[in-house]
């Protein structure tokens, strides 16, 4: 058996699913514009620069999942799949998921984008697995408190949150005669460094230049 995990944002989307969360709440009204607009260019520098504060990017990612009920927010789902998820998704991404599924490959998305906003899109993809930031929840109301719980998947988190996933399966890095990731993005170097096949899909430069040193193989899926 074999294992291939996939980055969501840049990789099998064709844009940032975060970004477009942004967006969409800004178009319901969920969030204020100027201040969405400033905060996205800020974190998204220092993701570029790979200085991202993790915590402090989330504890703004997922304070406006605090403020609706949990209904609403799934409806709202429904309509950010359909106007902004769908277009990002190319034939190539869903061709190259599906390879791995007929080979019979255990399958994951892992990102640091939260679970809310990508569960949707990794079962659109047909994906049964993802490992992703959660969301806190308060077990009283159902709803989303604000902030994340436990480990963050990113960076070197990444390479923890599928390690507890796959020991919850019995597996171990060493039970897959072949292991791929891929990713657009140095913030994945860390785990692209665990498997044996790493991809670099669409890099950013320093992923780029990083790859062809390494010899790593390097596809556009757009």
């Amino acid at each position: 058996m074999n294992l291939a995990l996939f980055d969501l944002d840049n990789t099998l989307l064709s844009g940032d699913s975060d970004f477009e969360w942004g967006q969409f709440l800004i178009s319901r009204g969920g969030v204020d514009p100027t201040v969405q607009a400033a905060m996205n260019q800020r974190f998204y520098a220092a993701y570029v620069a790979g200085t991202l504060d993790i915590d402090a990017f989330l504890a703004f990612q997922l304070q406006p999942l605090a403020r609706q009920p949990r209904p609403v927010l799934d409806a709202w789902h429904d309509e950010f799949m359909a106007r902004h998820i769908r277009p990002l998704i190319s034939a190539a991404a869903r061709e190259r998921v599906a390879s791995h599924l007929r080979q019979g490959d255990l399958i994951a998305v892992v990102t640091a984008t939260n679970s809310f906003v990508t569960g949707p899109i990794v079962r659109e993809l047909g994906i049964a697995h993802l490992i992703a930031t959660i969301p806190a929840v308060d077990a009283a109301t159902g709803g989303f408190t604000g902030a994340p719980a436990g480990t963050p998947a990113f960076r070197e988190g990444k390479i923890a949150r599928v390690e507890q996933w796959l020991e919850s399966l019995g597996l171990w890095w060493g039970s897959f005669a072949e292991s791929w990731f891929y990713s657009d993005s140095h913030n994945d170097l860390p785990l692209l460094g665990k498997v044996s096949q790493p991809v670099a899909v669409d890099p950013d430069d320093t992923l780029r230049a990083h790859a062809e040193k390494m010899g790593w193989q390097i596809v556009s899926l757009r």
